[in-house]
């Protein structure tokens, strides 16, 4: 284990960052609570296997030391990250955390791993030589994973290519702290390729036995058994995005995006709303603009069209469609059927929350809710609550 630190402040210290809400556009809210609830939830529906957290992507947008205090505060005892500079972050949160860095090791980086005490995911053989070349000169200790490409085709070593290093765990320092693998289409539960990866991943990990092993994701943990091994490791899931697509969200919402309503204005039927007029008014409306727009992170391809409805947003607990494209710093809501009285200059539009759920944003978008948070934007006032 890396040695002992001083404690960091728990995420409960740290209410809000970004521009005073006085001053900001928008509003962003991250449920740190949730956040913990579905942690504990997507365990539960894994045991008795550990469960560990992805927290890459600024922890899917959510913010990687805010949502590393709180999973550690849970109990999570192992993360895993995209690379070094996010394994630093939550290395200064968690001092006693294990933490792989999914990238794998880069040309020379491998002082780096010791400095931060972090784990290489090897996802090549020129990799584990580099690895190993760097362990032998310094005399490292550390561990690493080996990743075994099951059909994914996108990082890993192939099965023979692992299968050749199984000899290698007779050695008394191996170096290889887990095996794992990648689910290519888990959120598809019948699909074929499910089956042929778990299969293969159940032969490869035969030759390893001892090792620890990792294959389900966040909508792995859902196939079952087969799929769990030793280590579950969700990611979107962790943040509400659904993990079993076109079945009832087992997970609890943890971002809550409400944007400022800076203008309402009343426009004649026939009369267009914003870039390229492509969107126009089949009755005298009233619309709200929002300062927030895709420089926000809001995904432009949700923007409503003659022949395209968009997305949507919640004003005054009601529904109301997207009017127009969204630009870089505004988009437009037709809010012509909410009672003029409940509809301000300074009120907030839900653009993400409520019955409005990160997936269905995406929806809008033809996206994914991974997409959506990861995009998250900077200038809103963020508030951080339980944890």
């Amino acid at each position: 284990m890396p040695p002992r630190k001083a404690p960091v402040p728990q995420p409960e210290m740290i209410s809000s960052i970004g521009p005073p809400e006085a001053e900001a556009a928008a509003r962003l809210t991250i449920d740190l609570s949730a956040l913990q609830a579905n942690w504990r939830l997507l365990g539960q529906q894994a045991l008795p296997v550990d469960c560990a957290a992805v927290v890459k992507a600024d922890g899917y947008g959510c913010g990687i030391e805010q949502v590393s205090a709180a999973l550690t505060k849970a109990g999570c005892k192992t993360f895993f990250v995209a690379d070094l500079s996010e394994a630093r972050r939550v290395r200064a949160i968690s001092p006693e955390a294990v933490i792989y860095v999914l990238d794998g090791v880069l040309p020379g980086s491998g002082p780096a791993f010791a400095e931060v005490y972090a784990r290489p995911v090897l996802g090549s053989l020129v990799e584990l030589a580099e690895w190993d070349r760097f362990v032998a000169s310094e005399n490292w200790r550390g561990g690493a994973a080996i990743h075994v490409d099951t059909g994914m085709n996108r990082l890993g070593m192939s099965a023979e290519e692992v299968i050749a290093l199984a000899p290698r765990m007779q050695k008394e320092n191996h170096g290889f702290t887990l095996l794992m693998s990648h689910l290519a289409c888990a959120e598809t539960p019948d699909h074929p390729l499910n089956d042929r990866q778990i299969r293969l991943f159940r032969e490869i990990r035969v030759q390893f036995r001892g090792l620890p092993a990792s294959l389900a994701n966040s909508s792995g943990i859902f196939l079952g058994d087969s799929a769990h091994c030793d280590l579950v490791r969700p990611g979107a899931a962790l943040y509400g995005v659904n993990p079993t697509p076109g079945r009832a969200n087992p997970m609890q919402p943890v971002v809550n995006l409400e944007g400022r309503i800076i203008q309402v204005r009343s426009i004649a039927k026939g009369g267009t709303v914003g870039y390229g007029a492509a969107w126009a008014a089949k009755r005298p409306s009233r619309i709200a603009m929002v300062a927030v727009g895709y420089a926000d992170g809001y995904p432009r391809a949700a923007s409503a069209a003659n022949g395209s409805p968009g997305g949507q947003a919640i004003v005054a607990g009601q529904r109301c469609p997207l009017a127009g494209r969204i630009s870089m710093d505004l988009l437009a809501i037709d809010v012509t059927d909410v009672p003029e009285s409940a509809v301000h200059r300074g009120d907030f539009a839900t653009l993400i929350g409520g019955d409005l759920g990160v997936d269905e944003v995406a929806a809008f978008a033809g996206t994914i809710g991974y997409e959506v948070l990861t995009r998250l934007g900077h200038r809103y006032h963020r508030v951080y609550n339980g944890g």
